[in-house]
């Protein structure tokens, strides 16, 4: 696998963008609604290992910009986010919504993780991109 191809400037500021989004859609925009489909209540969220949490969550993100800024279209920001795009919704939408099926956890669920997923990777598609 070449990675000589790789901004790796680039994919550290789309890495913290994404971060920065899921903080806003976890947070503010989707938090308590989230925290209820999953069954999470406050006293679960307090004895949680945030950091763990965070840390992990931080590296993996860097992990899915990783493979965009390997496999994916990335001429300029539009086909950069197109590809993060599609990657999205042909990879990640269609995977967890298998699992979500057998699961039997909320299309509400789904909307809130799915909506995320694509657009942190359109974002990460579209600075990678622009980067190129």
């Amino acid at each position: 696998m070449d990675f000589s191809g790789v901004n790796w400037i680039a994919l550290i500021v789309a890495t913290v963008a994404a971060y920065g989004l899921g903080a806003l859609w976890y947070g503010p925009i989707f938090g308590k609604t989230w925290q209820k489909e999953v069954g999470l209540t406050e006293e679960d969220m307090k004895g949680a290992n945030m950091a763990q949490i965070l840390g992990t969550t931080l590296v993996l993100t860097f992990i899915m910009g990783l493979g965009i800024a390997l496999f994916g279209d990335l001429k300029d920001w539009m086909s950069g986010l197109q590809s993060g795009l599609l990657f999205g919704v042909f990879f990640i939408a269609a995977s967890m919504g298998i699992n979500y099926l057998y699961q039997q956890k909320s299309l509400k669920l789904w909307l809130i993780d799915v909506g995320y997923q694509v657009l942190f990777l359109g974002l990460f598609g579209a600075i990678l991109g622009a980067w190129h």
